[in-house]
């Protein structure tokens, strides 16, 4: 029977479901949930406790202290020489260095080239922990003027590590207005020495930042590496002028400074011209070019999606006689990798095979990034097992570009499976891997997982790193938690993490998301003033957050500084282009875009079709999207359950339940299984259709999956039973829903008074608003106008004006002005 606790599908045509009357529905049906109401869902995101264990994995690693250092530098935290290792090293050195001593001091073949009391002095710094190594240089300043202080610094990178020799180095150049020690050429080169072994680039181009340079003469050697430290810290501008500098001081740069240059050229962005004039100087200096040439400028082509060049000057290079080895074979896969061209990447693969260049990791790593970016996640996968058929071992950097591909295609269970089988397998995950598992899981708020990642990495004894600390702020930033930004942003330099060019890009998004315009702007000054150049990175940065706020006209101008300014745009800026015209409803700047790609002017990666799929639903664009899927498929691309997602959504919102399910058979065929965001739409679907019951079907489907229905799918059902006035269906699925732990928002409150006042039961749409007030859920406009409506449909004017009357009586807080329109659509109505 209809309306009883377990009914049956009802037989009923639907014109007859609609012809119970007010009388009969009102003996049983009453608003009085028999389940308690769960409590309201906390909406906080529990930072704390991320960030809590953040610091403390960062407090194991003791900082150097820089209470005496130049105030521009700060001890790099990535460094694996923390001063618990240093200790023990130099203990053991210690022992050793005692172990050769006679009457006349500590002797070791290593340290000929120190005199006696050199050694001596070299034996007490090492000594000395780093924290009061300045108090023992002031206090032995006379002794240790009389020894070559070069040679200990040369002593100290060969038996106590950079850090000493750095704080040494401090020590001299903060006496150097003094008659002595002098700060020359010979301990800046030795210095240079130092640093750039332990490839501590960071603290070199601080260090050279506060030293004026062109005040000194060094050999071209170190001013390489000087080069190579900007480079490798993202100061190119300053590079650029130390590499004109090298030139004007009259020395000749060798393969390995143009090289550099090339990088530093490369990384910059808007070089192509720049890096072409260095080559051809290159060449009329006479200098052949070598891998790591090549390599560096197939790169710089990779970095800027500059895929006819690379393949340009690559067959150039052919033509001349050059045999491409395997570092530049792999640079050329990475080029085609970026923008997920893997058809490409595979005929560099034969190419290779075919010249007898054997594959190594690398490139089976570049193969697994340009099949992932084509969206094809498992076929990237399954490279790791032909690798290991092969002889090739994967490595961290194998998983951890799979792990990546699978959380931005919202695969995180199949990452979090992979990276225990990494585990298993023996092979270690380092601070990129962890810092990808957090950035995935704090995309999908599972705070406890990161929680759990967090502690993993400490038991493992892996380091958080800057990128670490960005990937909190990128969290932060996406949940629109300002106040956390600016916590976290201090957190990390208190922990000893100066911001690099992406965190300034980081916060510059973070901020954008935020709707902090002062904050955005201070926070480019400061990237510009920290010596960081802007690159294509940085007006993504600013491109992102102007596509929040679908503000396509500033993000327009935004695309035009980039390309004035010699910048090209990249699939991520036509990607947020793309984006903004969507969220700002300008449908002639998406058709613009669609018409280059689709032209083949833009190339067609998965990144961008997948945006169109994407960008053409916000529009409500059935013919766009089903072009851009069209095309997605017809590029070979394997689409992901968020493109899936929006086609059933859109062919659900369209009433088009054949191709819906065609959808569906689509991504059980690819492999996938449909989500929670699929069963959604279906229900929806059926809503749009009239039919309940099926609607119900598919939630009772979605149950038995093991997934948990949300407040969505039950309010979808109980929406479809109060279309059909099956009120009492309604109640049934509230019931089952609050029994679940869900707890009714307004959206639930809303539908069933729709559903009551187009049946004319006032009384029980009273009883809801009653039972709203006294859980805490305040009527909105809304609510009051679904009532207003059902007056009106069942011509009782004079009682809606009633009921109007009494709102402001029964809710002061409803807004007076809200309340005068509500009473005019009465009066417009009677009168018509």
């Amino acid at each position: 029977m209809e309306g009883g606790i377990v009914p049956n599908k009802p037989a009923l045509p639907h014109h007859n479901l609609q012809a119970k009357t007010a009388v009969q529905q009102s003996t049983f049906l009453k608003f009085k949930p028999s389940a308690p109401l769960p409590p309201s869902p906390s909406q906080s995101f529990p930072i704390d406790p991320l960030i809590q264990h953040l610091l403390e994995i960062s407090s194991d690693n003791e900082q150097v202290p820089s209470s005496h250092r130049f105030p521009s530098l700060h001890v790099s935290s990535s460094s694996q020489n923390r001063e618990a290792h240093i200790k023990k090293h130099d203990e053991d050195f210690f022992l050793q260095f005692d172990s050769r001593e006679d009457d006349n001091g500590a002797e070791d073949s290593q340290l000929d080239f120190l005199s006696g009391r050199g050694k001596t002095i070299l034996n007490d710094i090492i000594k000395q922990p780093s924290s009061t190594l300045r108090a023992y240089l002031d206090a032995a300043k006379n002794e240790i003027l009389k020894v070559d202080l070069v040679s200990i610094l040369k002593g100290l990178e060969l038996t106590s590590g950079w850090e000493k020799a750095l704080i040494l180095f401090e020590w001299i150049a903060s006496n150097s207005n003094e008659e002595k020690p002098k700060l020359d050429d010979h301990t800046i080169e030795a210095i240079v020495r130092v640093l750039g072994k332990e490839s501590q680039h960071s603290i070199a181009a601080k260090l050279f930042d506060a030293i004026p340079l062109e005040d000194y003469s060094l050999d071209v050697r170190a001013y390489t590496t000087i080069l190579h430290a900007y480079a490798r810290s993202g100061k190119y501008e300053k590079a650029i002028l130390l590499f004109d500098q090298i030139k004007g001081k009259g020395l000749s740069p060798t393969l390995v400074t143009y090289n550099v240059m090339l990088d530093v050229y490369g990384k910059m962005g808007r070089s192509w011209k720049r890096i072409l004039s260095l080559l051809d100087e290159m060449e009329t200096k006479g200098f052949e070019f070598d891998e790591f040439t090549c390599s560096t400028v197939i790169s710089a082509c990779g970095r800027e999606g500059l895929c006819d060049e690379a393949l340009k000057f690559f067959s150039k290079l052919k033509s001349r006689g050059y045999s491409p080895g395997i570092v530049t074979y792999n640079s050329l896969l990475h080029v085609f990798g970026r923008v997920g061209n893997y058809t490409e990447a595979l005929n560099v693969l034969r190419e290779m095979e075919e010249n007898g260049c054997s594959p190594d990791s690398v490139t089976y790593n570049e193969l697994v990034a340009a099949y992932t970016k084509a969206g094809l996640y498992d076929e990237g996968a399954a490279l790791i097992d032909l690798m290991t058929s092969r002889g090739i071992m994967p490595n961290t950097v194998t998983y951890t570009t799979v792990i990546t591909s699978y959380g931005r295609g919202g695969k995180e269970n199949k990452a979090l499976e992979l990276f225990k089988q990494m585990k298993k397998v023996g092979c270690v995950p380092n601070v990129c891997t962890y810092n990808a598992i957090l950035g995935m899981l704090g995309k999908r708020s599972r705070s406890e997982e990161m929680v759990e990642i967090l502690v993993q990495m400490r038991s493992d004894g892996c380091v958080p790193n800057r990128v670490t600390w960005n990937t909190m702020l990128g969290m932060c930033g996406r949940r629109g938690m300002f106040k956390y930004v600016n916590r976290v942003f201090r957190e990390m330099k208190t922990s000893g993490f100066e911001p690099d060019r992406d965190t300034f890009h980081t916060l510059i998004t973070a901020y954008g998301r935020c709707g902090s315009k002062v904050n955005v702007s201070k926070m480019y000054e400061e990237m510009v003033k920290a010596g960081f150049s802007p690159c294509v990175a940085t007006y993504n940065a600013f491109l992102n957050a102007l596509a929040r706020k679908g503000d396509w006209k500033a993000a327009e101008s935004v695309l035009a500084d980039m390309k004035t300014k010699g910048f090209r745009p990249n699939e991520t800026s036509y990607s947020l282009m793309l984006h903004s015209y969507a969220k700002g409803g300008h449908r002639e700047g998406i058709e613009e875009i669609e018409a280059k790609v689709y032209s083949r002017h833009l190339f067609p990666s998965w990144m961008l079709l997948r945006t169109l799929v994407l960008v053409n639903f916000k529009c409500r664009r059935l013919k766009g999207m089903e072009k851009a899927f069209a095309e997605l498929k017809r590029n070979e691309y394997k689409p992901d359950m968020v493109i899936f997602n929006s086609m059933i959504s859109i062919y659900a919102k369209n009433r088009l339940c054949d191709q819906a399910h065609d959808i569906l058979s689509e991504i059980r065929e690819s492999g996938l299984q449909p989500d929670l965001v699929t069963y959604n739409s279906l229900m929806d679907m059926y809503v749009r259709n009239g039919e309940c019951w099926k609607a119900e079907e598919i939630l009772k489907r979605l149950q038995r999956t093991g997934a948990k229905p949300d407040l969505v799918s039950f309010n979808t059902v109980i929406n479809a039973f109060c279309k059909q006035g099956l009120m009492q269906e309604a109640l049934r699925i509230l019931r089952e829903m609050m029994e679940a732990g869900i707890r009714p928002c307004i959206i639930t409150f809303n539908t069933f008074i729709s559903g009551y006042a187009s049946l004319g039961m006032f009384t029980e749409v009273n009883g809801v608003i009653s039972f709203m007030v006294q859980h805490d859920c305040m009527p909105n406009e809304l609510t009051y106008k679904t009532v207003v409506d059902g007056y009106c449909k069942a011509k009782m004017h004079e009682e809606a004006i009633v009921y109007l009357s009494n709102v402001k009586k029964a809710d002061p807080s409803f807004d007076e002005h809200s309340l005068q329109k509500l009473v005019a659509c009465v009066r417009e109505n009677c009168q018509s």
